[in-house]
């Protein structure tokens, strides 16, 4: 959940940052869609992390579910970020 967290994080404050100085917007104009696809990603895997970790604290009956569905997100994240030859 941490690491989720933590990505999703920097990168808002990058995408803030690139809002913040439009002088530039033709250089970064490359960098911005993606930008804002991987922290949309990184912020929905952020809240399955935060969601399954507050579920195993209270050990509630669907915390299993939550893992699983964590796991799921997960395996998205490979699929979607592994390096293709």
């Amino acid at each position: 959940m941490g690491s989720s967290v933590s990505i999703a994080l920097c990168l808002a404050m990058t995408l803030i940052v690139f809002l913040a100085i439009p002088e530039f917007a033709g250089r970064i104009g490359d960098e911005f869609p993606p930008l804002v696809r991987t922290l949309i990603g990184s912020s929905l895997l952020a809240v399955v992390a935060a969601a399954s970790f507050y579920a195993e604290l209270r050990s509630t009956r669907w915390r299993r579910g939550l893992h699983l569905l964590l796991a799921i997100a997960l395996g998205v994240v490979v699929l979607v970020a592994w390096p293709r030859g």
